[in-house]
């Protein structure tokens, strides 16, 4: 198992809040990613999620991408980064 923490830089500060509140819930339809939570620390939306497969996090982030893609209409300028792999 391992504890993934991404985050995404560029979003716009007034659809921050609620973007972390629709691809937290964007998740609840991918039961291969377990605990997942995603905030809005003012800057940075933060994804945290556990799954059994995803050493890299590479699958987390072509998720992640696309949970954006779907909850934020609003056209911006951001990068998905990888903060943290935890092997549990």
């Amino acid at each position: 198992m391992f504890k993934l923490t991404l985050t995404c830089s560029g979003v716009p500060e007034h659809v921050g809040r609620q973007a972390a509140l629709d691809i937290t819930e964007e998740f609840k339809s991918r039961p291969w990613h377990h605990d997942v939570i995603c905030s809005w620390d003012g800057e940075l939306l933060v994804l945290e999620a556990v799954n059994d497969f995803d050493a890299e996090s590479l699958a987390l982030c072509d998720v992640f991408s696309d949970a954006i893609s779907a909850c934020i209409q609003e056209a911006f300028d951001g990068d998905i980064t990888i903060l943290s792999v935890i092997s549990l």
